[in-house]
């Protein structure tokens, strides 16, 4: 039977709902805005966001079975097509290709998504927590580039049964995995400040578009040669044209300074243009 002394205990260790409950600060061992503040809490929403991912079919999808399935189409198709014509093993081209066409339409779903949370409250109700203001978007940032080493490995996996080797040694095998990455941050910047400057923007429409022309205008599809005297010089210059040269490079043998530097170039360039975009955006979606 319960005393009126245990009944003042419970009263005490279990407040009753709608009490308001002082917890300590759960950042009290460094400040918010603190650089370990920043590590600490962008690791958190990156696990966050790549446990959404990982249960979300679409975005499992735009990353990684539509890429693996458009590089067995593209090898079946015009593989053989492509070798007879340009003297080289065309699976070379299209495997670089794919992993960045995966980058960048896994950065679609994950700005859909982030939409969604604008939408639903939930980027307001994490810009009141005692969190950094800037781990929201750095860690956003942190799970792009696992989702795109991700990707990256999964297309290598089927290139690899496909007939894709790395003959250039191991260091340049690892500048394949992370030069992909650095592409795909650049990107994924971009499209994060197009998904939060407007809500009535068609971001799928216009992003996919783009995406669509790079696609099938790049030197991974069919070698610039293949190209019309006039356009050659823009397809040789374009973003995903430089990436699949490097990353050729790097697996087959080839140049590879000159794009990796274009690649950097394109790649910062966006970063350059659009964070500023994407931090205004991104501050405005989580405060309203």
């Amino acid at each position: 039977m319960m005393t009126s002394t245990d009944r003042s205990n419970l009263d005490q260790s279990e407040p009753r709902r709608g009490r308001t409950l002082n917890f300590p600060e759960p950042n009290a061992a460094f400040p918010e805005n603190s650089a370990k503040a920043l590590w600490t809490h962008s690791l958190i929403q990156a696990r966050r966001l790549l446990v959404s991912w990982a249960r979300d079919p679409s975005t499992a999808i735009q990353a990684l079975l539509y890429p693996a399935l458009t590089l067995i189409m593209f090898r079946v198709v015009l593989g053989n097509s492509i070798s007879a014509a340009t003297g080289q093993p065309s699976i070379y081209g299209t495997v670089p290709l794919i992993i960045l066409v995966g980058a960048m339409f896994g950065s679609i779903a994950s700005a859909v998504g982030l939409r969604t949370e604008k939408t639903s409250g939930l980027l307001s109700r994490f810009w009141t927590l005692p969190a950094h203001r800037a781990s929201g978007l750095v860690g956003r940032m942190i799970a792009e580039a696992i989702r795109v080493l991700v990707t990256t490995i999964v297309i290598i996996a089927v290139g690899f049964i496909a007939g894709f080797r790395f003959n250039e040694g191991p260091v340049a095998a690892i500048g394949m995995l992370l030069l992909p990455i650095v592409f795909g941050i650049g990107f994924a910047v971009m499209v994060t400040a197009l998904a939060t400057v407007s809500d009535n923007l068609p971001l799928v429409e216009i992003v996919s578009i783009v995406c669509t022309l790079l696609m099938f205008f790049n030197s991974g599809f069919v070698p610039t040669m293949a190209y019309p005297v006039w356009l050659q010089p823009v397809i040789a210059a374009q973003p995903m044209s430089v990436a699949v040269e490097a990353m050729r490079g790097m697996s087959l043998g080839g140049p590879v300074l000159e794009p990796v530097l274009k690649t950097f170039a394109w790649s910062f360039g966006m970063i350059a243009i659009f964070i500023y975009p994407a931090i205004q955006g991104y501050r405005r979606a989580a405060s309203d």
